[in-house]
């Protein structure tokens, strides 16, 4: 299954993005990958939070890639754990990451320079805010689960705590 990373840039309240912490962002841009095909009703839409060393490459291979290189491209796949088709699967990386989405690496738009060590600190909730936005910004009020392993399951949890009825369903791997 070959697969295409996308990007999005996140429309923000008031034109910014206040920290739990203090910090503001001006601009986040999002990047994600799906898989599988979204139903009519929209209610078959799985989150995949990756884990800290993880992106959103959760599965298959980009164009060029000679093998799978996803990091859970045993489960999900048609026929899959996580079998995409039944469902539509969508991983965002995360805020502060280095894989796409607005983290050190970005360039800060009041400098024009990398964030660098100045990117402002962050918390799970920072995190699972920016992907609840996202999620809606792409047009979903509610999905049917949200998982993840490692960190990613602790976004899975915090993200249940905070928006409980924005998923069905929360599965924490090996989480703590």
């Amino acid at each position: 299954m070959i697969v295409e990373k996308q990007y999005l840039k996140l429309d923000l309240p008031e034109g910014n993005f206040k920290l739990e912490l203090g910090g503001v962002l001006s601009e986040i841009d999002i990047a994600f990958e799906t898989y599988g095909t979204l139903s009519q009703a929209k209610d078959n839409v799985v989150f995949i939070c990756h884990a800290l060393t993880g992106d959103a490459h959760v599965a298959g291979r980009h164009e060029g890639d000679e093998k799978d290189t996803g990091w859970w491209s045993n489960m999900v796949r048609s026929g899959g754990g996580i079998d995409i088709d039944e469902f539509y699967v969508v991983c965002a990386n995360i805020l502060g990451g280095c894989s796409g989405t607005t983290g050190p690496s970005s360039i800060n738009p009041q400098t024009g320079r990398p964030y660098g060590s100045l990117f402002p600190n962050i918390t799970v909730g920072d995190i699972v805010t920016v992907h609840k936005m996202f999620l809606e910004q792409i047009g979903f009020e509610k999905i049917y689960a949200i998982i993840g392993g490692s960190f990613g399951g602790m976004q899975a949890l915090e993200f249940s705590v905070r928006f409980p009825e924005f998923s069905e369903k929360c599965i924490a791997v090996a989480t703590g």
